[in-house]
């Protein structure tokens, strides 16, 4: 979502964000577990957390460890463009080896993550699909060597 969206965005409740830190500390945690905590019914709880849902507040997924699924190699790759950087990062969205995509204002126009099986795959990446987009100019790659810390706990504390 844009910044621009964010400032439309409605405030969440006290409520809500209690919901919402309880699943960030454990997404498996039961309904009646959490209205325990934040003074609702199990049924309550279901209806806030299908309405946050719905709305894009929130996503409740699985967070898997790359290496362990085979994907040796990851990357941030700043990208400089000419011309429209929404229609390229459409097209880098598109891409299943792109995992995350965000337009910037800096020395990068573009900043994408990519996670692959090994140094081979990156190299292919960069080369055959994202430097021959229309539009990109330069690409700088930043090959992740050890990730120190990862938590998906932003917007509620």
């Amino acid at each position: 979502m844009s910044r621009s969206g964010r400032a439309q965005a409605s405030a969440l409740d006290d409520v809500s964000k209690l919901i919402i830190e309880q699943l960030q500390d454990d997404g498996r945690k039961s309904y009646s577990e959490i209205g325990k905590i934040v003074g609702l019914s199990e049924a309550a709880v279901r209806q806030r957390v299908q309405k946050l849902t719905e709305k894009g507040v929130m996503q409740i997924v699985a967070v898997t460890d790359p290496v362990q699924l085979g994907f040796y190699t990851q990357a941030m790759v700043g990208i400089k463009c000419s011309g429209d950087t929404s229609e390229i990062a459409d097209a880098l969205s598109k891409m299943p080896e792109v995992d995350y995509v965000v337009i910037t204002a800096g020395s990068f126009d573009i900043l994408v993550e990519i996670v692959c099986e090994n140094d081979d795959s990156l190299i292919k990446i960069i080369n055959s699909k994202i430097r021959r987009l229309p539009g990109v100019t330069s690409t700088e790659t930043f090959v992740y060597l050890k990730l120190e810390k990862q938590f998906y706990n932003w917007g509620t504390r």
